[in-house]
């Protein structure tokens, strides 16, 4: 019927009461609604503010085909009558009508935007169904003639089951209202009575067969007939069972057209009865009803199931009221939950607001589809925005959405809705919401925008009086450094930055996390002067942002002018303190130590290589003398220990003036075990005795055929006299009753005695000996003793030789004797020890010439 009217019907502006022509724009159709679909809706803008609207537009030339004129009144006055309702009507669930208007050929009104009606979706669904050959051929045939006579105008458009949900609990509420508050009977509740707006609500209309109830259960109601317009009556294959049989009704007639209505959703598009407007079709297929109903029923969610199945009993006491229909589990879901209070925002007060943005939108938005997102919340957050009450909470939730949208969702949907709140008026809490989170903002925007209307937003920011608004601004600029060009970093957020620290009103904190964003972009000599002092001078609790300015920044790189001296007279001592702070984690800690190291290693090679070149430029003699001085033997220190057997040798040299150079340029000291080197010394006599010859010059040594050049006399071994200590009485050299011995040395006469100027008594107590110097140096006290007592070598004799000691070293051979401790503090010899076995003496065979046999 409105076939031709879909494309004949394009520019109805020609056709509408001059009210309204006055008001709206129109543009092209978008949908059917109504009574046989009777209302042509299109879109349509207010002159005034470009603001959206829909028209429902009705052209009374539609029904000049039916030949009586009081039927063509009827229609039109039954339209009227549905219209007005809808304009007398002011609830968020029912379609609201403005500015109602007629004229001689056409009847309409205005209302919010609406998308299609649940009859031209169902269609498309319909048609799709039968495209794909699910029916045979001959349903087919069927109801693709009904549909094309039931509903011409299909909209393609596919309904998630969340919107399902909330839709019917939508019409729920609606019907509560007309139930429960209104008292009166919609009669007429079908897919072509529900609008769904754009939105995503669904919003019940059609209130052309209103009746009202009063106090009564049931009235008597007219039954669908043939001979009546169709555009008069009620969809027959929605009406009750016992309006049609009974021409009875009430509440629970509406609620059998609510369940009819729910398998219509289910079943894609077809209600369970098709009675192509005849009442025997109608009364047939009513007898197979519960059959049909278990047939769809596993189409239906398993929450529903049971409430459609009770609300099509053909019994009206079994069907649920329209208050227990809307307490079903079905309903309780929280993502619906939060789509009604967005239907019902305009009744909460700002601390309801505040929570359900700020905590359950934010929560549910993950939960709902991204489709519903911009066709029902962002429209409710759009109109939000606008209100500086409950700004700052409705940007959260917002920015969720920009941060999860694609870039041509940001570009056509969120970008021009945000554009009016860069350069309008907004709350102080809200400034500071969109400036914390300005980066996620500019992600999405292109650079045209955001250096002409974000930018100058923020740069406005640091002008503003509030010190919270300040804060956030520097925030701003550490998120969003990066869009920021070089001239207005030095020129705008370096000047305010050093402001900030000078005024010290806002958190140092915040103003440190800016400095390793911009330090980047800023020159040497502007970071010497500006930075490093403000560095210096800014007192911490939490030095973590010092670290990572000066560690991970400063530290790397010589432009920022971080020198050795800077780090040890600033930086260090600042930091220092800081290592002790209580509130420092273990990893902060951690971080600290490792920069303060790594500035200690930095100082370090520095100090190192400067000192290095500086000792490379010295002389050569010069290099070495500190290094010469600090291995000499004279600051060397040796702790004090016990000499056991000492044995001392020296050589006899040709002169003293050649053993003085040998002591200087060979200072070398030889301590040796007194008892392995006696063992030794007397193997090595006994090989030298046996193999050599019986000779005048026996003790001393042959090398003259080695040095053909040496002197005999350079072969004379000179022994110093040493005073022992004596360790027995019959121990040889011993003289009772005086000090002690004197031993001859084996070069000097047996006349000639001297002095020793070495102590080898045993300390008093026979403690260990406390010595004042190293073994070294009491050689050398040795060697200046033998220097300062030397004369010319006169050989002796092995006739000569004595058995004493000093003898036996001279002839290089040695008995084992008990240990023999120095002396060197000048103490009186202590009592001697107890006698001690006589050594034993050496076979005949072994025995040295000039030595008797005992």
């Amino acid at each position: 019927m409105f076939a031709k009217s879909k494309s004949s019907g394009s520019t109805p502006s020609i056709l509408l009461p001059n009210a309204l022509q006055n008001l709206y724009e129109v543009g092209k159709q978008s949908a059917t609604a109504g009574p046989e679909n009777a209302w042509r809706i299109y879109d349509g803008y207010t002159k005034t503010d470009r603001k959206e609207v829909s028209i429902f537009f009705f052209d009374k030339r539609s029904v000049d085909k039916l030949h009586k004129p009081k039927r063509k009144e009827t229609v039109t006055e039954i339209l009227r009558n549905g219209a007005r309702q809808m304009e007398r009507f002011s609830h968020p669930k029912i379609l609201q009508a403005y500015k109602v208007e007629e004229c001689a050929d056409s009847l309409a009104f205005a209302s919010e935007p609406v998308l299609a009606s649940l009859a031209n979706v169902l269609a498309y669904q319909e048609q799709r169904a039968n495209n794909i050959g699910q029916l045979s051929s001959n349903a087919t045939k069927q109801t693709s003639s009904v549909a094309s006579h039931r509903a011409t105008y299909a909209k393609e458009y596919e309904l998630l089951d969340i919107e399902i949900k909330y839709g019917l609990l939508q019409i729920t509420e609606a019907l509560l209202f007309l139930h429960g508050t209104y008292k009166a009977l919609h009669r007429n509740v079908c897919p072509a009575s529900i609008i769904i707006t754009k939105r995503g609500t669904w919003k019940l209309s059609g209130l052309e067969f209103i009746e009202k109830v009063n106090e009564m259960t049931t009235i008597s109601l007219q039954p669908w007939t043939n001979r009546m317009p169709k555009m008069t009556q009620p969809n027959l294959d929605y009406i009750a069972p016992e309006v049609q049989q009974k021409k009875m009704g009430g509440f629970y007639s509406d609620m059998y057209s609510f369940g009819m209505t729910v398998c219509a959703i289910f079943n894609q598009g077809r209600p369970l009865i098709q009675a192509n407007h005849s009442c025997s079709e109608y009364l047939k297929q009513l007898e197979n009803l519960k059959e049909q109903v278990e047939m769809v029923l596993h189409l239906i969610p398993l929450p529903l199931r049971e409430a459609v199945s009770r609300l099509l009993h053909v019994d009206p006491e079994k069907r649920p009221t329209i208050q227990v229909l809307s307490m079903i589990k079905y309903f309780q879901d929280p993502p619906v939950y939060a789509l009604q209070f967005l239907d019902v925002s305009k009744m909460k007060d700002v601390l309801q607001k505040e929570h359900f943005y700020t905590t359950t939108l934010k929560g549910i938005l993950p939960y709902i589809p991204r489709k519903l997102w911009y066709q029902h919340i962002w429209t409710y957050l759009q109109t939000e925005l606008e209100s500086q009450e409950v700004q700052s909470a409705v940007l959260q939730p917002v920015f969720y959405i920009v941060q999860n949208s694609t870039q041509e969702e940001y570009d056509q949907i969120i970008f021009p809705s945000l554009r009016s709140l860069f350069s309008n008026r907004k709350s102080i809490q809200g400034t500071v919401t969109l400036l914390e989170n300005l980066h996620l903002i500019l992600k999405k925007t292109s650079r045209e925008y955001i250096e002409s209307e974000i930018l100058p937003m923020l740069y406005t920011s640091f002008e503003n009086s509030t010190i919270q608004v300040q804060t956030a601004a520097f925030v701003a600029v550490s998120n969003v450094t990066e869009y920021i060009d070089d001239e207005s970093v030095r020129n705008i957020v370096l000047p305010k930055l050093l402001q900030a620290f000078e005024k010290n009103l806002l958190d140092s904190r915040i103003l440190m996390n800016v400095i390793p964003c911009i330090l980047n972009r800023l020159e040497k000599q502007k970071i010497i002067d500006c930075i490093l002092p403000l560095l210096f001078n800014v007192k911490l609790q939490e030095p973590e942002i010092i670290v990572r300015v000066v560690r991970k920044l400063m530290l790397t790189d010589k432009k920022y002018g971080l020198s050795v001296s800077w780090m040890a007279t600033r930086a260090m001592p600042s930091l220092l303190p800081h290592t002790i702070n209580p509130a420092l984690n273990l990893e902060q800690f951690e971080l600290l130590l490792k920069m303060l190291q790594d500035m200690l290693n930095h100082i370090e090679r520095n100090q190192r290589n400067q000192l290095t070149l500086d000792n490379l430029s010295l002389s050569s003699p010069e290099r070495y003398r500190s290094l010469r001085h600090q291995h000499s033997t004279d600051n060397m220190y040796v702790a004090p220990f016990n000499i056991p057997n000492l044995r001392i040798e020296q050589r006899k040299t040709s002169s003293a003036e050649d053993m003085a150079r040998k002591n200087s340029t060979n200072s070398m000291s030889t301590t040796v075990s007194a008892e392995n080197m006696a063992r030794k010394n007397s193997m090595i006599t006994m090989f030298r005795w046996f193999s050599s010859s019986n000779n005048d010059n026996s003790n001393f040594l042959k090398v003259a055929n080695t040095f053909t050049s040496r002197r005999l006399s350079d072969n004379t071994l000179m022994t110093p006299k040493i005073r022992v200590a004596p360790s027995c009485e019959s121990s040889p050299g011993v003289t009772p009753g005086d000090g002690l011995p004197i031993r001859r040395h084996s070069s000097t006469g047996p006349q000639d005695r001297r002095g020793s100027n070495i102590n080898l008594s045993p300390l008093l107590g026979g403690g260990m000996p406390v010595t004042s110097s190293s073994v070294p140096y009491l050689v050398s006290s040795s060697m200046n003793s033998i220097r300062g007592s030397r004369r010319p070598s006169v050989s002796s004799t092995s006739s000569q030789q004595g058995t004493g000691l000093l003898q036996q070293v001279g002839s290089s051979m040695v008995r084992q004797q008990p240990p023999i401790c120095l002396n060197l503090n000048g103490l009186p010899p202590p009592s001697p020890p107890p006698p001690q076995p006589p050594p034993p003496t050496l076979s005949p065979l072994l025995q040295l010439p000039g030595q008797s046999f005992h």
